[in-house]
């Protein structure tokens, strides 16, 4: 969610693309399985996980505007309209539109939707309740474009990334799935995170508001698992609860009160204190609890790189974490660097240590939740900062990030620290699950071999 402090700084992207098993997909989306009237339990679907580097110095740069930096994009790749146009779209928990990069013509280097080449396609109308009512979760409401009458969409990041274009609806198909009719944001222009990806088109919206994919599509529970190197992670829609993995659940938070910092349809949950080594950070409750206004939720969120924190909360755990690696790692001492715009606790590693190497000896930061918590350890705590070098020392960064500095008015629990996590959203029981695990295991006890 943050960008660079550096444009000059070569930014690079671990993209996780979802290679699709045909027999597999005839059960994606529940909605699609209810025409299918043999009143079976739906079946899950276990999508496979690869990774890749991809360097972005190829792709355009808006002159006025910061990267939306991403180092992982979990992507699924769709079918839209008629005759069906295969598009890639970044899974995001953090966002409820659904986006598409449309175009008037193939090639380019991003591939894109083509609305006029699909007779399926329909642009919605701002008289439409869709228009009216659906679209009021959204960060931007939608706005009615007098000159067309269409309904107008917006969506902008933290770092002032942004996309907009027209709600639409069409013929959304997965594999050989039965087709469903899907509203998504028919975007003509744009710049966000997918632009980093060079086979990606859009964004799939996977919070729980009206207009995300979760809720088009009824599915009531997913989960995913991130691997920490280049094997092979999964994503599972739909299935019931995993015996062999012991997941350890935190409830929602729930707000039903409209207020102006609360994102009511975010993967909020309650964090409940920091641990650093054995040492609890003396936190005071209010800091971690949403206030009268909304301001200090706690979100998961598979969109966002890092994770940020409040600078009440991450200003004691920086100086705790900074105290306990005394003598192991040698701080930066430069104040003037901030990594990405929110880091600012960086160290001199000497450049040929690897990352198990430079994580070794640090104290564990564990993310207290009611009945939950996240353990963040070794490697997973630091982050070599690309093209940076201080003689013989590359720099790395602490991977907790402040979210004043951004701005953001909550704290969010980015995919970096869900690595070699199996993470579950059970919308259902309105609760999120974590259990530590091997991806690459999981997988096979799964019957998916990668």
């Amino acid at each position: 969610m943050a960008a660079s402090a550096s444009a000059s700084l070569p930014l690079f992207l671990w993209l996780i693309s979802l290679l699709l098993q045909d027999h597999a997909l005839l059960c994606f989306v529940t909605a699609a399985r209810n025409r299918v009237n043999d009143g079976a339990k739906p079946k899950p679907l276990l999508l496979p996980l690869t990774t890749r580097k991809v360097s972005t110095s190829a792709f355009p740069r808006s002159p006025n505007k910061l990267r939306f930096h991403h180092n992982i994009s979990l992507t699924v790749s769709l079918s839209v309209g008629t005759p069906p146009q295969n598009v890639s779209l970044v899974l995001d928990t953090g966002s409820e539109l659904s986006w598409l990069l449309c175009g008037g013509g193939g090639g380019g280097a991003f591939p894109s939707f083509r609305p006029r080449a699909s007779s399926s396609y329909s642009p919605v109308p701002c008289s439409s309740r869709t228009c009216r009512e659906q679209t009021r979760d959204l960060p931007n409401p939608a706005t009615c474009d007098s000159s067309t009458h269409l309904c107008h969409v917006a969506v902008t990041y933290a770092d002032a990334s942004s996309s907009e274009g027209v709600l639409a609806s069409d013929l959304l198909r997965v594999g050989q799935s039965p087709s469903l009719r899907t509203v998504f944001g028919c975007m003509t222009s744009t710049y966000s995170s997918a632009t980093g990806d060079p086979s990606a088109a859009g964004m799939l919206g996977m919070n729980r508001g009206a207009l995300s994919f979760v809720s088009q599509t009824a599915t009531h529970r997913f989960s995913y698992c991130i691997s920490d190197r280049d094997a092979a992670g999964v994503l599972l829609l739909g299935h019931d609860t995993i015996s062999f993995l012991p997941l350890n659940y935190t409830p929602f938070v729930q707000i039903a009160l409209p207020l102006p910092y609360f994102d009511r349809v975010a993967y909020s949950v309650q964090l409940e204190g920091i641990r650093v080594g054995g040492k609890l950070l003396p936190i005071p409750r209010s800091v971690l609890v949403p206030d009268h206004t909304g301001a200090g939720q706690t979100m998961v969120d598979s969109g966002t790189q890092f994770t940020f924190l409040l600078s009440a909360a991450y200003g004691l755990l920086k100086e705790e974490f900074a105290r306990q690696t005394k003598g192991v790692l040698q701080v930066l001492n430069e104040p003037d660097f901030v990594f990405q715009g929110a880091f600012d606790l960086c160290y001199r590693v000497p450049a040929g240590r690897a990352a198990a190497a430079a994580g070794r000896g640090l104290p564990a930061v564990v993310l207290l939740f009611q009945g939950a918590e996240v353990e963040v350890t070794g490697e997973r705590l630091l982050y070599r900062v690309a093209g940076e070098r201080r003689g013989g020392d590359a720099v790395w960064c602490f991977t907790f990030g402040n979210s004043d500095l951004v701005p953001m008015e909550a704290s969010v629990i980015g995919h970096h620290h869900q690595q070699n996590l199996w993470v579950e959203y059970d919308l259902e029981k309105g609760r999120v699950g974590f259990a530590p695990v091997r991806c690459d295991l999981a997988s096979q006890r799964l019957g998916l071999v990668l």
